[in-house]
């Protein structure tokens, strides 16, 4: 059972989204975003019980840009890219592409909304029809929303493996006949064929080698030039998420606790849990010492949060505040958003 938002007006009700976009509007934009999932009642009798998987996030993504969202395995990551995307509905806030409010869209305004929204998924086998040869799945997009004849849409997917860097024999392949590397490419190629404006990368290089991690990362950020598409790019590994991100949101038990530019972010972490996941990144030099941030213990139960800061149970400068207001982003410097109650006061 799941809790659902209320009814939305019909799709029909609000403007069309322009594929052309405009300049100095962002391209998305989520406001005070909810998810509440249900569970089931441990008794016939007990309360009803909800699962606070995404807790009043807000953030924005320019045209072009790459927005990291990073975190811990179940803060919330996936579930905020599935919301943007409508594979899940919002229990409550607001969605806006290129400035048009797309939340509770009738599903044949959505239809044609998923031309300027796709979506990387993180286990490209899972992703793919195991029945389907590779050209046909990379096609499939043009086939649905009918764009050109049978002789252009070849050519788009011959295009498109090009732009992923497969051979063009791939087509006649089937998924499992193709390295885990070359799955994730197909993906890749999948999604742009309709040429998005936006693309939800959820963990899209977790499941490969280290080595091809950093080729499908490097083939994202070329595409982006190639194709002006903006990236909503989940992981929770930091190292991946500095390389290809312009800024960075970090999200801990459904909320956000930190955003700012990339170098920002990682020259000068304001908030202790972005500390102690900086602090925790592998350096390769063993000559390089770095201070460690120690977390004890395990982060709280989503069904029942802590009060006030939910990170100040494993917060080492918690401080009474910390657990009875709940703090809120604010301004630490120029671009630079924090919910601490110590780093407000001065005191981090």
């Amino acid at each position: 059972m799941s809790i659902e938002a209320p009814a939305a007006g019909p799709g029909a009700d609000k403007p069309p989204v322009s594929r052309s976009g405009a300049e100095g509007r962002p391209l998305l934009e989520v406001k005070a975003l909810y998810r509440y999932f249900g569970i089931k009642k441990r008794h016939l009798f007990g309360p009803a019980a909800k699962v606070q998987a995404v807790d009043g996030v807000s953030f924005s993504l320019a045209h072009g840009e790459t927005l990291g969202l990073v975190g811990e395995s179940g803060c919330g990551k996936s579930t905020t890219g599935r919301l943007v995307l409508n594979i899940l509905t919002p229990s409550s806030g607001e969605i806006r592409f290129d400035g048009v409010d797309i939340t509770g869209l009738a599903p044949e305004d959505w239809r044609a909304l998923r031309l300027d929204m796709q979506m990387i998924f993180q286990d490209p086998l899972s992703a793919l029809d195991p029945r389907m040869k590779i050209g046909d799945q990379i096609r499939e997009p043009l086939d649905i929303h009918g764009i050109g004849d049978a002789r252009e849409r070849a050519g788009k997917v011959n295009e498109m493996l090009d732009a992923v860097g497969l051979p063009l024999g791939a087509v006649q392949r089937y998924p499992h006949e193709l390295s885990g590397g070359q799955q994730q490419r197909v993906v890749i190629a999948r999604a742009l064929i309709l040429r998005p404006r936006l693309i939800v990368c959820d963990e899209p290089v977790s499941a490969l080698d280290v080595s091809i991690q950093a080729q499908v990362i490097n083939l994202l950020k070329d595409l982006q030039a190639r194709f002006k598409v903006a990236y909503l790019f989940i992981s929770h590994d930091l190292s991946v998420v500095r390389h290809i991100s312009d800024r960075i949101a970090v999200m801990y038990l459904g909320q956000l606790v930190e955003t700012a530019a990339r170098d920002e972010l990682f020259d000068r972490p304001r908030h202790p849990y972005t500390k102690a996941l900086i602090a925790a990144i592998p350096i390769p030099d063993p000559r390089v010492r770095r201070e460690r941030v120690i977390l004890h213990g395990d982060p709280p139960s989503a069904i029942d949060p802590p009060a006030g800061c939910r990170f100040h149970t494993r917060c080492p400068h918690a401080k009474p505040i910390c657990g009875a207001e709940t703090p809120v982003l604010k301004p630490a410097a120029e671009g630079h958003l924090v919910a601490c109650h110590l780093v407000e006061s001065g005191e981090l």
